[in-house]
């Protein structure tokens, strides 16, 4: 029987004092807070501080917030503390957005206070040399049972809560798919792109170096969460590779989780430990080990993101196979190789699906799966053979192509596909071709929560990764 040899976690990493079941219900604290501390609050435009605490202010989240800053007595009309000490009452969460010097001092406040939990926002740690680490290690040796999430971070989100402790431009979205990243640039890519496609999140998460909250701690979180159904990282190191590949292997059973880590190359493992400080471990060991707990490995960003959306919209589908709805020869033969290449299957359709595909279709359709409806398909048409498509029992989820050809209306079609009865029992995507004549079809698809797609190829990539 083959062995799995798992990378050490970095040197600066300190594993917690308390055992993982006792540590999450400070995590459960710090993502459904009823105490804010903003150390770092400021009115400074421009700023972070100042940045996380509009955010925090800009909606309700069932808590309150409490602007710290020695050197004003209020902050955004809001009364501010010179020290997290001073705050009355309990803190769940802090968040911590000052220079990299002054956090261990602030951290021993902090744990004296009993606030449950910190998002160390700032930067200057592990990810610049020696100097870094040494300020890392103390911080860690000074917050007792207290958990961290950072530093170098962007922060997190439960937008289901309305709590937005980062600096990013906005909240995401609620949704049920939650997103986990050691980029806080990605972050705010994904969350731009996510209100653009009506993607929505339980849970968004900027992970910095993990100089304490690692994978495993958050997976075990998102494990408990009844509002995630599945999770998504972009991962630059395995970190405690013991504790993820444990969360991991009990959690993906009923959530899938979905990986792009990098560091393949030596180049990018170089890349990496410039950002956040770490090592990025052997790349085939770590397939190795990803497979064996069932965690989806994807490639690319597009990938990512495609994931993101399909798991967000559509139930996941029970098998591989696929039935292709087209207008157009040649894109749903491009569906149909990458379907097969990736894993995939074309769906044998049924004796009675194709009689009554021979009723409805004109003569000369394709009469096989991709189910050609041929160019002067009328939106009606289209629907009517989706709908026989996802009926079809020998079919796990369907796709849908549309070229815009001089006799197709791209808006009518979405309008008719978005009303299908069963759409919630299979999964159904669309990859809508083209450019201004197809945007209105695609913005009418994604609100109704069907995910689309540019190209028909990357849509069936997205299915047999789904089922995978």
């Amino acid at each position: 029987m083959s062995t799995i040899t798992i990378t050490k976690p970095p040197t600066a990493a300190i594993p917690h004092i308390l055992p993982l079941r006792q540590q999450r219900p400070a995590l459960e604290a710090m993502f459904a807070p009823r105490s804010v501390a903003v150390i770092g609050a400021t009115e400074t435009m421009g700023s972070v501080g100042r940045t996380i605490l509009e955010n925090l202010m800009a909606q309700p989240f069932g808590g309150v917030v409490h602007p710290v800053n020695p050197k004003r007595s209020h902050v955004l009309g809001l009364r501010a503390y010179k020290s997290v000490g001073e705050i009355p009452g309990s803190v769940d969460l802090a968040v911590v957005a000052t220079p990299a010097s002054s956090v261990p001092a602030i951290i021993t406040e902090c744990a004296a206070a009993g606030v449950r939990g910190t998002v160390i926002i700032s930067a200057g740690f592990r990810e610049v040399g020696e100097a870094g680490v040494e300020i890392e290690r103390e911080l860690l040796a000074r917050c007792g049972s207290m958990r961290l999430i950072g530093p170098n971070c962007l922060g997190i989100m439960n937008p289901g809560r309305g709590l937005n402790a980062t600096f990013a431009a906005g909240i995401a979205r609620p949704g049920h798919v939650a997103f986990l990243s050691q980029s806080g640039a990605l972050c705010c890519a994904i969350l731009d792109w996510s209100l653009r496609e009506n993607v929505g999140f339980s849970s968004f998460v900027s992970v910095g170096s993990m100089a304490d909250v690692g994978w495993g701690d958050l997976i075990h979180h998102l494990g408990d969460d009844p509002a995630t159904r599945s999770i998504i990282i972009y991962m630059e190191s395995i970190g405690n590779a013991r504790a993820f590949l444990s969360a991991a292997r009990e959690v993906a059973l009923t959530k899938p989780i979905i990986v792009i880590k990098t560091g393949r190359t030596e180049a990018a493992a170089r890349a990496a430990a410039s950002h956040t400080g770490t090592l990025t471990g052997s790349d085939e060991v770590l397939d190795a080990a990803f497979r064996r707990v069932g965690v989806l490995r994807v490639n690319t960003i597009g990938e990512l993101f495609d994931m993101a959306e399909i798991l967000a919209k559509q139930p996941r589908t029970k098998g591989p196979r696929l039935a292709i709805v087209t207008n157009a020869g040649g894109p749903g033969g491009l569906a149909a190789d990458a379907l097969s290449l990736s894993g995939g299957e074309l769906s044998e359709l049924s004796q009675d699906t194709f009689a009554a595909l021979n009723e409805m279709l004109p003569s000369h359709w394709s009469r096989n799966n991709p189910i050609d409806v041929l160019g002067d398909a009328s939106a009606e048409r289209y629907a009517q053979a989706t709908s026989l498509a996802l009926k079809d029992p020998n079919t796990d989820g369907v796709l849908v192509i549309l070229t815009p050809q001089a006799m197709t209306d791209a808006t009518a079609t979405a309008e008719q596909l978005k009303n299908l009865p069963g759409t919630g029992e299979k999964p159904l995507l669309a990859a809508w071709m083209g450019g201004p004549a197809v945007e209105k079809g695609e913005e009418i698809l994604n609100a109704a929560n069907i995910p689309t797609f540019k190209y028909p190829d990357r849509a069936a990539r997205a299915f047999t990764s789904m089922w995978q």
